[in-house]
């Protein structure tokens, strides 16, 4: 697991470090040059011109300080100081004295000349408005220059808490940033000025937040030893029973995926609930599965009460429609049901006209709305919920109860405190079907007496690099939902290697 900062939780950890632990400032900001310096070596860039633009804050600190060791180690570098002298911190003034003292170049026309890397230390993560003025036409110009081009910490207009940009902001070939990535570096679209990300310790370690560990959080493929592994001594039963209320006349493919990814998922026995017309699709297509069939034209209370009494964990919604007798059965669902529920798709598009029914429910429930979705389910525009895509989904698990996986190009998951932001997956998912194997695959972890959140954010996880496994496998261009569900089994392939390394 690695913890994501904002600005104000960095500064504080930042503080607590230099005044409580007693780290001088000016030793964080030596470490910070230093690994930025390393970074742009390891980065095997042309170092025959280098420039360096530094604002008045500590940012521009740890950029006077890059410039004295390049300086130091016989590269031409130049400095662009664009701050104001009077607004310097006291950090600053001290290591731009001392590249004054070593002799280094402050230039002020440096935009006359052409330079092979330009490192951005004009403002890191203190920025909170938008870029005006002399500074925005810096940006724009560091942006039309041919050179690597490397942040410190963050590009300058990224914002660190949401990643919005502030009217304009570097595009970086590589950012260097310190003790923990940045909110901003990993939301959209922030995350695309970044370039490559790399995080380096400089002293500030997690035993330094005094204020208390930060909720938000995402996962590395180490955290799929979260799952535990298969027992020696187990059957069918041992894993769990998915009940996949799923499909409708036409609409049997959504039922069908849903029904694979649980069982590719780990799940032990898997019932897809679904109208009569699917019922010879989906035991051709997943012989494995359970099918119980009823007629589409009246309720199939008796049939729908066995079937949720038989299972360990439900889902509701992928293809089943939105019509008067698909509301009746989530209804009864909502109302009747008290083990884990997972609801999706058509599930959301009916529970938006009764959102109440989520104060009614003894269920554990899980809801998986994309963008659109959500602006139903809350009256939200999509610009709205994308200004602060993190409060949205926290709000709103915070005022159903739930757990709320809000679907993006990050996917955001909240219990209404913690919040796990998905780092996995790529554009190939954006596909028909994509969503019917997340519900699966939570559903099969749900299965296996995960519990909810936990189930939520490491299907969101897993999902993911299924499809960047699917994506080196057929590229990006030719993948179908099928292909993620195939390569759920290679992913978990990896948790008998972390636990073999471990044991090792």
């Amino acid at each position: 697991m690695e913890f994501l900062l904002n600005a104000e939780q960095m500064k504080h950890c930042d503080k607590d470090t230099i005044e409580k632990i007693g780290i001088p400032s000016l030793v964080l900001m030596e470490r910070a040059a230093l690994a930025v310096v390393d970074e742009i070596y390891r980065a095997n860039c042309d170092l025959r011109s280098v420039l360096v633009v530094c604002g008045a804050g500590n940012n521009g600190g740890d950029g006077f300080a890059v410039a004295r060791l390049f300086d130091e180690q016989g590269v031409r570098v130049m400095i662009a100081f664009v701050g104001n002298e009077e607004s310097m911190t006291e950090e600053t003034a001290a290591q731009k004295q001392i590249c004054e003292n070593c002799g280094i170049k402050i230039s002020s026309n440096f935009m006359q000349r052409e330079y092979t890397v330009i490192v951005d230390a004009i403002f890191g993560i203190g920025m909170s408005r938008d870029a005006q003025g002399r500074y925005a036409q810096i940006i724009d110009w560091i942006n039309q220059q041919s050179a690597f081009k490397v942040a410190v910490d963050i590009p300058s207009g990224v914002s660190a808490d949401t990643g919005a940009i502030l009217g304009l902001a570097v595009e970086a070939d590589l950012t260097v940033t310190f003790a923990y990535r940045k909110l901003g570096q990993v939301l959209f679209p922030g995350t695309e000025y970044c370039g490559k990300v790399v995080r380096r310790d400089i002293g500030i370690t997690a035993d330094r937040f005094q204020r208390g560990i930060p909720n938000v959080f995402t996962y590395g493929e180490e955290d799929l030893a979260r799952i535990a592994r298969r027992r020696p001594y187990s059957n069918k039963g041992t894993y769990g029973k998915v009940l996949l209320i799923a499909g409708s006349r036409g609409m049997s493919g959504a039922a069908c995926l849903s029904a694979m990814a649980a069982y590719r998922s780990g799940s032990g026995l898997v019932r897809v609930f679904t109208p009569e017309c699917n019922r010879e699709i989906i035991q051709s297509y997943l012989p494995e599965a359970i099918v119980t069939a009823y007629s589409d034209d009246r309720f199939p209370e008796n049939m729908l009460e066995e079937a949720l009494s038989w299972s360990d964990v439900t889902g509701i919604g992928p293809g089943c429609g939105i019509g008067q007798l698909q509301e009746q059965i989530l209804s009864t669902v909502l109302r009747e049901y008290e083990k884990p529920l997972v609801i999706d798709a058509d599930g959301l598009n009916v529970l938006s006209r009764h959102p109440d029914l989520l104060y009614e429910t003894k269920a554990s429930v899980i809801l998986t709305p994309h963008i659109g979705e959500m602006m139903r389910l809350t009256d939200n525009t999509t610009e709205e919920i994308l200004e602060n895509i993190l409060q949205t989904a926290r709000q709103f698990a915070r005022e159903y109860g739930v757990v709320c996986a809000l679907k993006d190009a990050r996917t955001i998951v909240s219990d209404g405190v913690k919040v796990y932001v998905n780092t996995s997956g790529n554009n190939g998912m954006a596909v028909g079907g994509s969503g019917d194997i997340l519900t699966g695959v939570i559903c099969g972890l749900l299965a296996q007496k995960m519990p909810a959140f936990d189930a939520a954010a490491l299907g969101v996880y897993l999902h993911g690099l299924a499809g960047d496994a699917a994506q080196e496998r057929r590229s990006a261009y030719g993948m179908i939902a099928r292909d993620i569900a195939d390569q759920i089994g290679e992913v978990l392939k990896q948790i008998d290697e972390i636990e073999d390394r471990k044991e090792g």
